[in-house]
């Protein structure tokens, strides 16, 4: 029975010396010594069998646990197949043998589930290793622990620990004096490589000055000294700097513009009429003298621009203004402008005293270019709306690329003929309207043009339209350009009111409520020429927002009571915070009983302090300049200290500065000696200021303790009726 239940369970088989240890106690029957020797090898041969048979049988069960284990891994494992039965009792004659000589080698264990072995195994091994270390850890207490501690101090002797330390500091004084070692060599090469970069830089700048002592031998345009003028002229510029000064600063000075405004004329002068009077036949007898005197004319302006007016222009060195003269006289002197200028006076005029009158030899004129540039960004740095002369100055390159191509189209007639085909200048007329006109239909590609006949007529006629085409497209753009910066601010106001009128329309918000916010971003726009004032002032520098916020509060800061003897960069600190609000007119820009956090300042407009049932009694007017608000800044919240006392409305549109009570605390962490001060004036304001005054309302009465009298119920009325008329009637 055991031996079934043994083999169902599948239970390892006993070793064979357990075995053997039964059919030991009971003597053997004897056998015959012949039979003995025939039967030993046949049954050494079964066993053989059999133990082979059983190590394949469980290494085939072994590999099919494991491929169901991967298969099914949440299933249950199937139960091994019955193993077939050992023998109880197996005859083993060397059994025998084997106690008397000795004890046989066990046999291995029967392994079934090689994962279960492999996982017993490991945990005993764990555990004995575990045991194996707390025992060491018990006898031995510097012994290492399972767990990951700290490392123990050693305890030393006196002598070694002595030893220990002496052996440190020679190796810290080796380490130390290796690193001084160190960083002198580094500090030695790292000066021969200055030493070497300082001779490089010594060559360089030799080599640098003789090729600029070269260079100077080959200038075309040699530095000009005029020693000999400025002695001569010197009387004449001390009494101008009497009226000029002795320097002038380009950017600002007023006088210096209107300056170069007459230069501009004169350049135009040129550019416009020499090419003309090359084109065109306007000189002869009687018109020569006015160009000689317009052609002085021009030619003195362009003088008194190079002798008096550009040696005083200041210039930046270093970040230095330079306004000593005779550095400026220098300065321009050496600069290329003073060559242009120069060029560009050349009296080339005096060959027509040889020559035939013409104006080819005033083209050198034509340089002085730079003149009417320098013009026109001073002038648009000064004008309030400067795209009026950005326009007016691409109409006038229009005009001017059309006064270039009647010229050339008059030059073409003369050299085919004037009136010899249909294409040309036929001679009748003023020319140069004529000629103009037929520019204006050529360039801008208008059409109705005659059609040219010859080859040249041809050619120049394409030329004509590719160069139109190109031209008119350029301006086009600049104009575009021009009109789109001009406008940009209303185009950002239209964008930004369209966005919220379209987000009103969406939500459904009251007629009433989106009229006020048209009204008040017209009125915004229209007062300011921005929505928001920050985004101006913070793209400037603190020094010039400081400037601008002093300029326009600082008064009205100083004249606040509670501010009196405050420190004064405090103060300006406080007039970087303020912020601009702009209220409409009826909007409480204060309600009794709010909690107070801000004070305001009345920038422009008014604001009316009202009270009384439905806000009608006015008890005071602030104007622009006032302040209110400014106590509740320093009063704690503690018992509603801080609760706004009165109604203030806006009167008209005002436009109001607020500093809030955080940004005011932010300051005064700063300025502690300005907060002990504003809190003894809070004090004292808060002292004189009346508690709010309690409501006198009249306590109630004899029968008004207990409310009206309820009225009489009808039909108590009526019965109370019908008996006074039944009294009535028995009298009657």
């Amino acid at each position: 029975m055991f031996a079934r239940l043994k083999t169902m369970v599948k239970a390892p088989e006993p070793p064979p010396a357990q075995a053997a240890s039964v059919p030991s106690s009971a003597a053997p029957p004897a056998k015959p010594p012949e039979k003995k020797e025939t039967a030993q090898p046949k049954l050494d041969e079964k066993q053989e069998e059999k133990k082979k048979e059983k190590e394949e049988e469980a290494k085939e069960e072994n590999k099919k646990d494991v491929e169901k284990k991967k298969e099914e891994p949440t299933k249950e494992q199937p139960k091994p197949a019955p193993a077939p039965a050992a023998p109880v009792e197996p005859v083993n004659p060397e059994a025998a043998e084997g106690d008397e000589n000795g004890a046989s080698p066990p046999t291995p264990p029967v392994v079934y589930f090689r994962y279960t072995d492999d996982t017993l195994r490991w945990l005993v091994k764990t555990f004995r290793e575990r045991t194996e270390n707390l025992k060491e850890k018990v006898a031995d207490p510097y012994a290492s622990s399972p767990e990951i501690t700290p490392p123990v101090t050693p305890i030393l002797k006196k002598e070694d620990y002595h030893r220990l330390k002496e052996e440190e500091r020679k190796a810290k004084e080796e380490a130390e004096k290796k690193k001084a070692e160190e960083a002198a060599k580094k500090a030695e090469e790292k000066k021969k490589k200055d030493e070497e970069k300082k001779l490089e830089a010594e060559k360089k700048a030799e080599e640098e000055r003789i090729a600029e002592e070269a260079r100077k031998k080959q200038k075309l345009l040699p530095d000009i000294k005029f020693t000999f003028l400025d002695i001569l002229f010197r009387p004449i510029e001390e009494k101008l700097d009497t009226v000029l000064g002795s320097t002038i600063d380009p950017f600002t000075d007023r006088r210096y513009i209107a300056w170069l405004a007459i230069v501009a004329v004169a350049y135009n002068y040129n550019i416009w009429f020499c090419s003309a009077r090359l084109a065109f036949p306007f000189h002869n007898e009687t018109t020569n003298r006015y160009w000689i005197f317009f052609d002085i004319l021009s030619d003195l302006v362009n003088v008194l621009d190079i002798m008096v007016w550009q040696p005083r222009l200041q210039f930046v060195k270093a970040g230095d203004v330079i306004k000593d003269r005779a550095l400026t006289k220098q300065h321009y002197r050496k600069s290329p402008r003073f060559k242009t200028d120069i060029i560009s006076i050349l009296p080339f005029d005096l060959l027509c005293l040889h020559f035939q009158f013409s104006a080819i030899y005033r083209l050198n004129r034509f340089i002085k270019i730079e003149s009417f540039f320098e013009f026109s960004d001073r002038l648009e740095s000064i004008m309030a709306k400067a795209y009026i002369w950005r326009v007016a100055r691409t109409t006038g390159y229009l005009l001017y690329s059309l006064h270039l191509n009647a010229c050339a189209f008059y030059v073409a007639s003369v050299h085919q003929g004037l009136g010899t085909t249909t294409w040309v200048y036929n001679g009748n007329g003023t020319a140069y309207i004529r000629c103009y006109y037929f520019a204006v239909r050529s360039l801008i590609n208008i059409g109705g043009l005659p059609e040219p006949v010859t080859t040249f007529e041809i050619a120049f006629q394409m030329t004509n339209f590719f160069i139109g085409v190109f031209v008119f497209s350029s301006l086009i753009g600049q104009m575009r350009d021009v009109i789109g910066a001009a406008t940009a601010g209303q185009t950002y106001f239209r964008a930004s009111m369209d966005g919220c009128v379209a987000y009103m329309n969406t939500y459904n918000i009251p007629k009433n409520v989106q009229n006020r916010i048209r009204t008040w971003y017209n009125y915004t726009w229209d007062s300011q020429g921005m929505l928001d004032e920050s985004e101006l002032l913070d793209k400037m520098p603190l020094v010039m927002r400081t400037a601008i916020a002093v300029d326009i509060n600082l008064a009205t800061f100083q004249k606040i009571a509670l501010f009196q003897g405050c420190d004064q960069q405090m103060l300006v600190d406080m007039l970087l915070r303020l912020k601009s609000i702009i209220f409409l007119p009826g909007d409480f820009v204060v309600k009794k009983g709010d909690i107070g956090k801000e004070m305001y300042i009345i920038k422009s407009g008014a604001v009316q302090v009202v009270g009384g049932p439905d806000n009608s009694i006015v008890f005071v007017t602030l104007k622009a300049g006032c302040v209110f608000g400014e106590i509740s800044l320093l009063q704690s919240a503690k018992d509603g200290g801080n609760r706004r006392t009165a109604n203030v409305k806006a009167y008209g549109f005002a436009n109001l500065f607020v500093l809030e009570k955080k940004d005011l605390f932010d300051i005064l962490v700063h300025y502690p000696e300005s907060q002990k001060v504003l809190a003894r004036k809070g004090r004292k304001l808060t002292k004189a200021k009346p508690p709010p005054a309690a409501k006198n309302e009249e306590k109630p009465r004899g029968l008004a303790l207990f409310g009206t009298k309820p009225p009489t119920p009808k039909l108590i009325k009526a019965f109370a009726n019908l008996r006074k008329l039944s009294k009535q009637n028995p009298a009657a």
